[in-house]
């Protein structure tokens, strides 16, 4: 899709996302993201690195802007937090077929492994649902990023309650539990 197409449809998003009180990210385009008064920006390892985001936030009078990072490989999720990322995703955690290039499922291994090593919060992402969320949440994640697991039920409004109870009940599970060795 050419850039004004997107614009387009970004502002009609960012009118009903406005109205409503939903925070508004643009996926992998920096520009869009500023063009379109957007609450933050999702990037990737093939995206504009994030200390470019964070310097074009800030020339844009947007240093609020949230910048976050999506990857699997630990070393890349510390540098995108070195340069200042709000939080990092992990995945293609389950098994996606939203994103083609996302590549073979990962399990929640390496979520585990970026969540204990970074400072900011980290989300599973890919093939989550209400039935696997609580084993993102368990591997130390902050929260889970879906689509099709809302987008493709017949019923998204139980859905996204189902997805959201799943996640309040592993936060509070993990809450309680005994700290960690």
């Amino acid at each position: 899709t050419d850039a004004r197409a997107q614009w387009r449809l970004g502002k009609r998003l960012r009118e009903l996302t406005a109205r409503r009180g939903i925070p508004f990210f643009v996926n992998d385009r920096v520009d869009l993201a500023l063009a379109l008064d957007a609450d933050g920006v999702h990037l990737g390892e093939e995206d504009l690195p994030v200390v470019e985001a964070r310097r074009l936030a800030e020339a844009a009078g947007r240093p609020e802007l949230i910048v976050g990072f999506s990857t699997a490989v630990l070393d890349f999720a510390m540098q995108a937090v070195a340069e200042g990322a709000d939080y990092v995703s992990v995945g293609n955690l389950f098994g996606t077929t939203r994103k083609p290039d996302a590549g073979e499922p990962i399990g929640t291994g390496p979520l585990a492994l970026i969540a204990r090593s970074v400072t900011v919060p980290v989300l599973g992402i890919g093939g989550v649902t209400a039935q696997n969320a609580a084993g993102v949440i368990e591997a130390g994640g902050a929260g889970v990023a879906v689509i099709s697991a809302i987008a493709a039920s017949p019923d998204p409004v139980a859905a996204a309650r189902a997805l959201a109870q799943a996640v309040a009940a592993a936060r509070a599970r993990a809450a309680s539990a005994p700290p960690r060795e």
